[in-house]
């Protein structure tokens, strides 16, 4: 669900959290008060105090210089900006860096003053930053950025008629996949600037077979504007439009530049033994040989039928099957095996693919419906038993590579559901004869869980996101693993002469891939007896190949270029090295997932790599108000991204999250069970949301009594539709027609004014014609709980389609809220201070605390700075509570 934009409305025991969508959506950015980026952006009101001068930041720089050396990348992302007020203002920088990349440095430059970053644990950096924000202050976070992309923002106060320069450096080792490697680089600096440019120069010691370089924005007119000069072992693109080509239009300030550079390329790979580089004490191999026979394969696909998976999850299934299917080679054998809570195969065995079995397969596949709940364990259980039928009964080549493939799109439910079982019994039943390869559709999925039974079982985890290019992701993936070339493939280097190797044992190798193990010299006197041993198993035989590697001479192979980092392998050597033990991290034995850590960690503190166990912390300058909180900026695991891109409902608040302040605002309203409270409400399109609470089943020994939502009455008059939804059931009204839907079921029903979605047990999903969506969840207590019930959350995607008129409890908060704290002081709990909030004409006591968001972890839920405005919101929202409060679950009075 990540960019959809709108306002996710969540409300959990009897609250709810809004989020309002952050101002800015650029990847490279600098811009000035929220004032100017109103007009350039289009986005939401201003959530700060505005300027009253026109747009006064001058961004005269954006500077994108990325260097490739050997497959290992830095790249330096510079921008310079002016800001010509005559009173100080924020200015942000904001750039959007590849998932795989880590970060290394971040300074700023402030009238001469620099402010450079620096790697902590992130245990002490986490630390700081909940100080900061505990204080009032602010402080940045990397956030997800798309599919393959993170974004890294920090926003600064600069003095009047001063400049800022930000820069920020990362490293990534590209991955070689389809036979090529990419550079992706995502700019939309939102205007014109003076100086715009995009540098790489690629240095490949080994050879360049190919370059190419296109982007999302090169119109007729800028591709002109791409040069590219490639030798035998370099490459130089450059990009550099002036400000006038630039603009969209003649004098205008809006930018034809918007959007991702990505660079495509290749090495020359004519020696099997692959590419040895010594440099600085630490070597790198890279082992990729040509003209390899593709060894067959058995590929049994394990397909999610369950109901969750219905509508176009279903469809894009069944598509990218019939794809797929056809991708296969004569040569090879497949099976097909659906399950929801029941186990059904195509056929009892392989099948070899000939164009017959293919075609008849496909019709197959046409026909798979959504039913039932999730059984993963037989599932895979029954693909690994027919793998090994097939073997014992020797109905397979014997050099060929089984593997399974499972795509499902959400969480065991049915059979063994214990996740650390499936996991073990999966291993147990494979025993490393087989790889097993799981694909997660959608975000409810566990990723974590496939990630690690996949990767105990000699193969891969992958996330499929929903949407249109769903088919071309499956069919992506398997395209990477279909054609095997080696298998346990070996590379050997003097045992005398090497250490602190990374993995050098590979199960498979696949074509348009490569293998790359890097380590660090023991005896320089062993450097011109550098030998290197390859095996492994091919299809027809092994194969085996040795060779001496010795070091080249830089300053002979590129001459005029005065290399800027020459301990690039000793970089690519950390880089590999950290990768791998953040994936032992994962699974094994506890000291071993422990010991991982440990190194990891130490080696990323040394090298400066700001890693999944790391953070850099930037000391931002103080400004005329005092202190200023630190930026901290981390780096994202795919779980925490998934997480991120959830729409959970919040803690047991009313909290306004203002993303581009990185603040938040909360309040209660205390009301007696029953009360019904108009929520949103739109008279020029008709919409009503009305939330009814309900207390617990009887008051705790503490005396505390907790308060849910149990009811929404949502009503679009203008399509005739009306909805009843409660933690029991669901209703819809149209035409004078009632349809129900227990919670119990998977369902999609689509009508001519309204689409339902119903998740079992789980979500709820209405999406009103031509307008928004609501999302509501069900939350399940223990049946048997002496006081808690089941209570619902709720929230709302595009909210923009609402209407200027939109208010309610909470729609009065899609336009956004405008405050200034000041006076900071303590309360009456030391690490909660008070402070004065000036907000709507008033000035109101407010305190800094701790809520509970639980949109990324339903069960246990995180800790949220916010500030807490007291006595149910007074003055912070329009009237009092009580103007809300409505005398039906359809009414507006």
């Amino acid at each position: 669900m990540s960019g959809l934009q709108g306002v996710g409305l969540l409300l959990l025991w009897g609250s709810a959290c809004l989020w309002l969508p952050g101002l800015t959506r650029g990847a490279l950015v600098i811009s000035g008060d929220h004032e100017a980026l109103q007009e350039t952006r289009g986005a939401a009101k201003s959530l700060q105090k505005r300027s009253t001068a026109e747009a006064t930041v001058e961004v005269f720089s954006v500077k994108v210089d990325c260097t490739v050396m050997s497959r290992f990348a830095r790249t330096v992302m510079t921008s310079r900006a002016l800001n010509k007020a005559k009173s100080s203002q924020e200015i942000f920088f904001e750039v959007d860096l590849p998932k795989t990349a880590f970060i290394v440095n971040f300074s700023m430059e402030i009238d001469g003053a620099v402010y450079v970053g620096e790697v902590k644990e992130k245990k002490k950096a986490r630390k700081q930053y909940e100080k900061a924000v505990a204080s009032g202050q602010t402080a940045g976070l990397v956030k997800a950025s798309g599919r393959k992309m993170e974004k890294f923002s920090v926003s600064v106060n600069i003095a009047a008629e001063s400049n800022v320069t930000f820069i920020l450096t990362y490293e990534e080792l590209l991955q070689r996949k389809l036979g090529q490697y990419e550079i992706l680089t995502r700019v939309k600096p939102k205007q014109p600037v003076q100086e715009f440019q995009i540098v790489t120069n690629i240095y490949e010691p080994q050879g360049i077979a190919y370059v190419d370089a296109h982007a999302t924005f090169l119109s007729n007119e800028l591709l002109p504007l791409v040069e590219k000069t490639v030798s035998d072992n370099k490459a130089h693109i450059s990009f550099s439009p002036t400000m006038e080509e630039q603009r969209k239009c003649p004098g205008c300030d809006e930018t034809l530049i918007d959007g991702d550079f990505v660079i495509k390329y290749d090495v020359k790979r004519a020696n099997s033994l692959g590419d040895v580089q010594i440099v600085n004490g630490y070597f790198v191999h890279f082992f990729a040989p040509p003209d390899l026979t593709r060894v067959p394969t058995n590929v049994v696909f394990v397909i999610d039928r369950s109901g969750s998976m219905s509508g176009t999850k279903m469809a894009q299934t069944r598509d990218a099957l019939a794809v797929i299917l056809k991708d296969l080679h004569e040569e090879d054998h497949f099976a097909l095996i659906l399950f929801d809570h029941e186990i059904t195969t195509w056929k009892d065995s392989l099948t070899k693919a000939t164009q017959g079995n293919v075609t008849e397969a496909i019709a197959y596949v046409r026909n798979i419906r959504d039913r039932g709940i999730t059984n993963i364990n037989d599932a895979v259980l029954r693909a690994v038993s027919m793998l090994e039928s097939e073997r014992r009964d020797k109905n397979l080549p014997e050099r060929s590579a089984d593997m399974i493939i499972l795509l499902t799109d959400g969480m065991p439910n049915s059979g063994e559901s214990n996740l650390q079982k499936i996991q073990e019994n999966v291993q147990s039943a494979i025993r490393g004869n087989m790889s097993l390869f799981s694909l997660g559709f959608g975000n409810d999925v566990d990723y974590s869980f496939l990630d690690v039974m996949s990767k105990q079982n000699k193969g891969v985890a992958r996330r499929i996101f929903e949407g249109s290019d769903a088919v071309l992701q499956l069919q992506g993936f398997f395209q990477e693993v279909a054609s095997p070339l080696l298998s346990e493939v070996d590379l050997r280097y003097p045992d005398n002469a090497v250490d602190s190797l990374t993995t050098n044992h590979y199960t498979q190798l696949y074509n348009g891939s490569e293998i790359v193990v890097a380590g660090r010299l023991t005896d320089y006197d062993q450097m011109d007896n550098f030998m290197v041993e390859v095996f492994g198993q091919g299809f027809e035989q092994d194969f085996t190949v040795k060779g001496q590697a010795r070091a080249l001479d830089w300053d002979v192979m590129y001459p005029n270029d005065k290399y800027i980092f020459g301990d690039f392998t000793e970089r690519l050597w950390a880089y590999l090295t950290i990768q791998q033990l953040l994936e032992k991290s994962k699974s094994g034995a506890p000291h071993e997932k422990a010991n991982a850590t440990a190194k990891a960690l130490d080696m990323s503190l040394h090298y400066s790599f700001v890693t999944p166990l790391t953070s850099m912390v930037v000391t931002k300058p103080d400004t005329e108000d005092g202190p200023v909180g630190p930026l901290i900026a981390d780096k994202l695991t795919e779980e925490q991204r998934q997480a991120a891109e959830r729409a959970l409902d919040g803690d047991p608040h009313f909290m306004i999250e203002l993303p581009d302040r990185e603040d938040a605002l909360c309040f209660n309203i205390d009301a007696k069970p029953g009360t019904i409270f108009n929520l949103v409400r739109d008279p020029t399109q008709g919409i009503l949301v009305n939330g009814q609470i309900i207390g617990d089943k009887k008051i705790a020994p503490d005396g505390k009594v907790n308060t849910y939502f149990c009811r929404f009455g949502i009503v679009h008059r203008a399509l005739g539709v009306r909805l009843e939804v409660s933690t029991q059931d669901i209703s819809v009204f149209q035409n004078g027609k009632r349809v129900k839907l227990l919670w119990s079921d998977t369902a999609y029903v689509k009508g001519p004014n309204v689409d339902l979605f119903l998740t079992k047990d789980r979500s709820l999903t209405v999406t009103l014609k031509d307008s928004v969506k609501f999302v509501i969840l069900l939350h399940k207590v223990w049946a048997k709980h002496p006081y808690h019930r089941d209570y619902l959350g709720f929230y709302t995607l595009d909210s923009h389609l609402l209407s200027p008129s939109v208010h309610g409890l909470l729609g009065q908060f899609y336009h956004g809220v405008e405050y200034e704290v000041s006076d900071l002081r303590p309360g009456e709990v030391p690490e909660k201070p008070d402070a004065t909030m000036h907000v709507k004409g008033q000035e109101l006591n407010v305190t800094r605390g701790w809520q509970r968001d639980f949109r990324r972890d339903v069960k246990s839920g995180e800790n949220v700075p916010c500030w807490f405005v007291h006595g149910n919101g007074t003055g912070l929202i329009d009237g009092e509570a009580t103007d809300y409060v409505v005398s039906g679950l359809f009414k507006t009075v």
